[in-house]
């Protein structure tokens, strides 16, 4: 399960709003590389591929492929503003280890 923040959800849904083409949700997916071991992706998907796992949070679907489907149980996905960037921010429990910047963890 993944949880999303307000702050998410409203960034989430703009992102939505103005997709170029219909977009049903979002990709979320780890893979190898980052500088503490993987990373995470994240972006717009049109369709839910075959193996999938659809989470619905507040009107926003997510979609999980198998192999990143334990790796991000538990995540909280929030989007965070500050004075020189703005982003979102993956606080996962199942992390050992995270780089400085949060999009990397081991």
């Amino acid at each position: 399960m993944i949880t999303l923040t307000e702050n998410a959800v409203a960034i989430m849904k703009a992102a939505l709003s103005r997709a170029a083409k219909p977009t049903e949700g979002f990709r979320i997916t780890i893979q190898a590389g980052g500088c503490a071991g993987f990373k995470y992706l994240m972006g717009l998907e049109e369709l839910p591929r075959e193996d999938d796992t659809i989470i619905e949070a507040h009107g926003v679907k997510i979609f999980v492929d198998v192999a990143s489907q334990t790796q991000i149980d538990g995540m909280i996905i929030d989007f965070v503003t500050g004075i020189d960037s703005a982003g979102f921010v993956f606080d996962n429990p199942n992390a050992r280890e995270k780089c400085a910047c949060g999009k990397s963890v081991g």
